[in-house]
């Protein structure tokens, strides 16, 4: 896979400050206020910064969480999973294995069949219908 990297300057021109403040700060939206967390539409989401495949909607749960939840990713080649000791606590940050955008958090309160809770951020994803997602495209 090939790797996107941009500068900082050109990253503030492809996002908007909301997902800029995500994807390359590492921040985190409000609860509740993401445009996935009740998406119940078939497709895939991919990741905001450079489109690569993510999840599959299929995956997808509703954790109670506030953000959209999902219980594994498309391919374990595209999310990379970190050590997160920030703000006190002990995470496990995911991030695109692509562009190295923050994606979310990942917590071993999931349900079956693995168990973990892939939380993610909206502003993080981009959403595809599968029509336009493209059945051979989701697989990158």
């Amino acid at each position: 896979m090939d790797h996107i990297t941009l500068s900082e300057t050109e990253w503030r021109k492809k996002l908007s400050p909301e997902a800029y403040h995500v994807l390359r700060e590492a921040g985190t939206e409000r609860a509740f206020s993401g445009r996935y967390d009740n998406n119940k539409a078939d497709g895939i989401y991919r990741c905001g910064g450079c489109a690569l495949p993510l999840f599959d909607s299929a995956d997808k749960y509703d954790s109670g969480s506030g953000w959209p939840s999902f219980t594994q990713p498309i391919s374990p080649e595209h999310v990379v999973e970190h050590s997160d000791v920030s703000h006190g606590m002990v995470r496990t940050e995911a991030r695109c294995a692509r562009c190295d955008g923050h994606l979310g958090h990942v917590f071993p309160d999931g349900p079956p069949p693995t168990g973990l809770r892939y939380c993610m951020n909206s502003l993080s994803l981009d959403f595809r219908g599968r029509e336009s997602a493209g059945s051979d495209e989701t697989k990158d």
